[in-house]
């Protein structure tokens, strides 16, 4: 078994069981102890488990980052409507900071043949590989540390990148939406790269599926008041949406199931 798939499995297991031991993992991948740290330690470095003495445990109250794989499957049709109704805000010749992750791809993809003349700054190799090919777009991806499994561009060098530009739209992808806690996600140094890009554009979008309304994960980003706009899918009457009009977030809900030939999008606004 590879180091990647012996990883997977281990986050598995700490997401399912919450605490798992070092000596049990050894024994049950048939490798070193030390081996087993390893893996934990980049597993922690993902932000997926937490290290403790003498083994992992799942993050403490918050929900664990699942791979990118089953993100990209969960909630698939939805992330496709919101996305619409992301690009649809987009107006020709912008300039747009583009997230990574898999509604961030989503938007990239739905962005793709509308032909509006776009430079779309990106710390996803994802995104960009989706854009490229669009003769009246212009792609800039950060610098940074690639991420793996995510494909995306992290630490100083990204946010680096970022304040060097001045944009017009930034759309974000989140783990959670809160009334309380605000924006969040699940890892440290993804998060400094979404600070960095909602400092640099004048509109911060964000787009996240019904999963993410009420949920508070490990890094909080911003508060509600901090961004423009939220897409989702979700019910408007939510308490996570509810709290972000109270704010002045222009709440956009997009109708989990439409039709191919129109979609009905519900515009609700402070």
């Amino acid at each position: 078994m590879d180091a990647k798939t012996r990883r997977d499995h281990i986050e598995q297991r700490v997401r399912s069981e919450r605490e798992v031991g070092y000596a049990e993992l050894a024994a049950d991948f048939d490798v070193s102890e030390m081996t087993i740290r390893r893996d934990v330690e980049a597993l922690e470095t993902l932000g997926v488990v937490r290290r403790v003495v003498g083994g992992a445990i799942a993050l403490k109250g918050k929900d664990s980052e699942p791979s990118f794989a089953t993100r990209v499957a969960d909630a698939a049709e939805e992330k496709r409507h919101i996305a619409d109704a992301v690009a649809d805000l987009i107006g020709p010749s912008e300039t747009l900071i583009l997230d990574s992750g898999s509604t961030a791809l989503a938007v990239a993809r739905s962005l793709k043949g509308r032909r509006l003349g776009l430079t779309v700054v990106t710390p996803s190799l994802l995104a960009a590989l989706e854009l490229i090919d669009q003769p009246d777009t212009t792609v800039v991806l950060t610098g940074g540390e690639l991420r793996p499994g995510e494909l995306s561009l992290i630490g100083p060098a990204a946010e680096e990148t970022l304040a060097g530009y001045n944009c017009d739209t930034y759309v974000m992808g989140v783990a959670g939406i809160d009334d309380e806690r605000g924006i969040s996600d699940y890892h440290q140094a993804e998060s400094g790269v979404k600070r960095a890009a909602s400092r640099r554009a004048d509109r911060v979008i964000v787009a996240a599926d019904n999963s993410k309304l009420g949920r508070v994960t490990f890094v909080r980003i911003a508060a509600l008041s901090q961004v423009d706009v939220i897409v989702t899918d979700g019910d408007p009457g939510h308490p996570a949406l509810v709290a972000a009009r109270e704010v002045g977030v222009d709440v956009i809900c997009v109708a989990g199931h439409v039709d191919t030939d129109s979609a009905a999008v519900q515009a609700d606004s402070s």
